[in-house]
């Protein structure tokens, strides 16, 4: 069984046993939460109820995701800024989809 959650402003396509790097969750490593905005549910090309739907995960660990170079330039003007930025992020593991 398959289900589409949306978290932290994107939607993610998941079944038990998949990995997924979200938005940064509360919680520790270890924690079991449950994904609540089940917006698509389905095995086998039918659809399920996606109201009846949970979906559960274990949080793997708390991690930071790549670092993002920002850098802006004036031409002809001697302007140069360079930032860069690393977004916090929750590795889950789906425990069930039920």
């Amino acid at each position: 069984m398959f289900a589409i959650v949306r978290t932290g402003g994107k939607q993610y396509r998941v079944a038990a046993g998949d990995k997924i790097a979200v938005e940064k969750l509360a919680g520790e490593a270890g924690d079991t939460i449950t994904l609540g905005d089940v917006l698509l549910a389905g095995a086998d090309g039918e659809l399920a109820d996606a109201a009846k739907i949970t979906v559960s995960a274990e949080i793997i660990a708390q991690a930071k995701s790549e670092k993002v170079v920002v850098f802006k330039k004036r031409r002809r003007h001697n302007y140069r800024r360079k930032n860069g930025h690393r977004q916090q992020m929750t590795l889950l593991r789906i425990v069930s989809v039920a």
